[in-house]
């Protein structure tokens, strides 16, 4: 049952209050006076009769955006008194700033053995996936609607278009948000990208097939999406100064009523912040409410221990693996020898240029000194020495510095891991700093050293897949014990759809035009595994959000530790496999009383919870469930200690598979010193949906701050892997 409306209005009013008395107090309304954006999360949509906008607009004329649709609140101009006065007060779960988020792409979807072959149901057309980004560039070949009819008759959304932009068949709903309304001269104010990275997710999860993509030759053969028969519904977000918590939350009110079925969100926070403080946890959940699973990237801030951003139990968080293709730039100098580095380098060579130290050549009149212009910084190089000119920089960069000071090229060289490539805006290549420490010896021997910079070639990775450098780690900042990453994607060196008008590098100048485009990144992985949720849904269309999470989460491909240090905190079950996710056998799953039983135990209070769930939620000792019992797919273990460590976990899985079956747990890889024991070892099934529950005991001793094991249910068909991973925490 929902709080009363009258008690909504209450709180409305005494807001109203609170703002007026402090406005008395503190003189006239102004930016000047310190106001900030915040966001008033009020929980869940109240029934009855309720106009959210007229209350939230008519009573704070500070009021600029709410959300009415699925879920509770609204944007507000406060004063840092005026916020710490609401916090606290009846019906506000949480205020926090209106921040801003950033953006976290034909070989990928063969490379993880997901052909362009493999058995579609014709369901496939009816699913719908948000894609939360910067927009789509509707001409695209990806995004043509030959074949398909009319949108699926659930769709509740709108085209948000103008004279240039329309929807059709495949992209079957548009929206655009910006709710304070500053757009940049260069952002267009309608949802068509002009940045790239949403027509670039968007095709990589639900482009149609398009034969002979490349970026000028390189990646050349057939572009596809993962589920190119399934509609996008594009929520654009994201402008040129970034993606704000006020309008992914409008997003997210939208989609879900809206009536997608899988959300898309490629975007994420600098800093980890707590569940209902954070739009993109706070929107997840309700999507999961309302039975969408989000999809979500780990984010680009690896390999720092720790360092994942989108980490909520209820949605799924992707990491970024390679395939098997990389990108080689050589750098022939004067006296003929030649270095290797890595770029996607789409220039001819031209012959040789003089070559040039950046750090000889500062832009001093612009303030710049050669601790500054040794990095090629933007703007801190002087035109005038290096017109014409290869720089050789000593830190990786955009190539934005060099390019814009005229620069003929850029050769770049630093200690940093060379895993992933990128075009710039101007012909570069990235080395390491032994092979830079060369190059600059050879500087210093003649007055006349020249380089040239060749088109990249394209070679075989054939390490891959591991987890990309850049690829956030975790463990789950908010709670340790819930293993993040889920799961890896591929997301270096994707192809996909890119608007003709954005610059391949992102650097602005670059005018190079292309129909595709190369990229790296969380951002790139996050829609792979966006659409192999899509396809578990055309095959399991009443599947709830944690069901398709598990099925991607127990069938994923082991990864080497070997090659990936940080284990599972780097990639977490492994790599997804969407062929083998759609029959996983057994499933773990979860609805939002698990999740509220889970946010019991982490401290939340029955109040707070039953705002947030729009019911009568309480917690208390009897459900106040730790992270162990929440019935996750996979098991985290934290300890302060090397010694002494213990812990048990319940869980209870679905039989998804053969009516009739008997599934044995073997536990593999457990080190030295640990037990790891199943009670029962033996679960015996007589029905499709039926459900058995479990007990996995973890004691013992560590030698290492990271180990894991897996814990494998098999009945002779299905392998239902999970990962048991136990670390010691250092607590300063």
């Amino acid at each position: 049952m929902a709080r009363p409306i009258s008690s909504l209005c209450l709180l409305l009013l005494t807001l109203m209050y609170t703002l007026l008395s402090s406005h008395r107090i503190s003189g006239a309304v102004s930016g000047a006076d310190g106001r900030k954006e915040y966001i008033v999360y009020m929980g869940d949509k109240p029934l009855g009769d309720f106009s959210a906008a007229a209350a939230h607009t008519n009573l704070l004329q500070q009021v600029f955006g709410s959300y009415k649709r699925s879920f509770n609140g609204f944007v507000v101009k406060l004063t840092e008194e005026e916020m710490k006065q609401l916090e606290g007060m009846e019906g506000v779960v949480s205020i926090f700033p209106n921040g801003k988020k950033k953006l976290h792409t034909t070989r990928s979807w063969d490379f993880i053995g997901f052909t362009q072959q493999v058995n579609r149901t014709t369901i496939e057309s009816d699913v719908i996936i948000g894609v939360l980004d910067t927009g789509i560039w509707p001409e695209s070949d990806s995004f043509k609607d030959t074949g398909f009819g009319p949108p699926p008759t659930k769709w509740k959304g709108t085209c948000q278009g103008l004279s240039n932009f329309t929807c059709n068949n495949k992209i079957i709903g548009a929206s655009y948000y910006r709710s304070d309304g500053a757009f940049s001269p260069e952002d267009l104010q309608t949802p068509r990208d002009s940045l790239g990275h949403g027509t670039h997710t968007a095709s990589t999860a639900a482009g149609g097939v398009v034969s002979m993509a490349s970026l000028s030759g390189f990646g050349l053969g057939t572009a596809r999406g993962g589920v190119p028969s399934a509609r996008i519904a594009v929520y654009k977000i994201c402008w040129s100064d970034s993606c704000f918590d006020a309008d992914i939350l409008a997003a997210f009110d939208d989609a879900i009523a809206d009536g997608v079925d899988i959300i898309s969100l490629s975007v994420g926070d600098s800093t980890p912040k707590n569940y209902f403080a954070d739009s993109i946890a706070i929107g997840a959940f309700h999507a999961m409410k309302n039975g969408i699973l989000t999809s979500n990237s780990a984010g680009n801030d690896g390999p720092d221990f720790g360092s994942i951003t989108n980490f909520s139990p209820w949605s799924l968080s992707v990491a970024a693996s390679t395939i098997d293709r990389n990108f080689s730039t050589k750098v022939q100098l004067g006296d003929n020898k030649v270095y290797e580095g890595i770029s996607i380098n789409t220039f001819e060579p031209t012959g040789m240029y003089p070559l040039i130290y950046g750090g000889n050549a500062p832009n001093v009149t612009g303030g710049f000194t050669a601790n500054t212009s040794r990095f090629c910084t933007k703007n801190s190089l002087n035109s005038n020495l290096v017109k014409g000119k290869i720089v050789l920089c000593e830190a990786l960069s955009t190539g934005a510095g060099a390019f814009l000071a005229g620069a003929a090229g850029a050769v770049m060289a630093d200690r940093g891991t060379k895993d992933s490539a990128r075009p710039f805006p101007l012909p570069a290549s990235y080395l390491g700093a032994a092979d830079g420490s060369s190059i600059a010896s050879y500087l210093s021997s003649t007055s006349n050293a020249t380089a040239s910079i060749l088109k990249s070639t394209q070679v075989n990775d054939t390490l891959a897949p591991f987890v990309a450098d850049f690829s956030s780690r975790g463990p789950n900042p908010a709670t340790l014990d819930i293993l993040k990453p889920d799961i890896a994607a591929p997301g270096v060196h994707i192809l996909a759809a890119w608007p003709p008008i954005s610059p391949i590098s992102g650097v602005e100048g670059d005018s190079r035009s292309v129909q595709y485009n190369m990229q790296s990144g969380t951002s790139m992985a996050c829609p792979h595994a966006t659409a192999a949720a899509a396809y578990i849904k055309s095959f399991h269309p009443t599947w709830s959000p944690a069901a398709i999470k598990s099925a991607l989460m127990t069938t994923a491909l082991p990864m080497s530790a070997e090659k990936n240090q940080d284990a599972e905190f780097a990639y977490g079950t492994g790599q997804i496999n969407p062929l083998k996710a759609v029959d996983p056998g057994l499933i773990y799953d979860a609805d939002k009383i698990d999740y509220v039983n889970f946010l019991c135990g982490q401290g939340y209070t029955t109040q707070a919870l039953q705002l947030v769930t729009g019911d009568n939620s309480v917690c208390s000792s009897t459900i106040n469930a730790t992270a162990w019992d929440l019935n996750y797919p996979s098991f985290a273990l934290s300890s302060t200690t090397f010694e002494s460590i213990t812990g048990k976990f319940s869980r209870t899985v679905t039989n998804v598979g053969s009516a009739v079956s008997t599934y044995k747990a073997t536990v593999t890889g457990a080190p030295t010193g640990l037990q790891i024991q199943v009670v029962p070892g033996t679960l015996s099934f007589t029905s499709v949906g039926q459900k058995l529950s479990f007990v996995l005991e973890v004691k013992g001793s560590v030698d290492n701050s990271i180990v894991s094991a897996s814990l494998v249910w098999n009945d002779g068909v299905h392998q239902v892997r999970s990962p048991v991973v136990v670390f010691v925490v250092v607590i300063n």
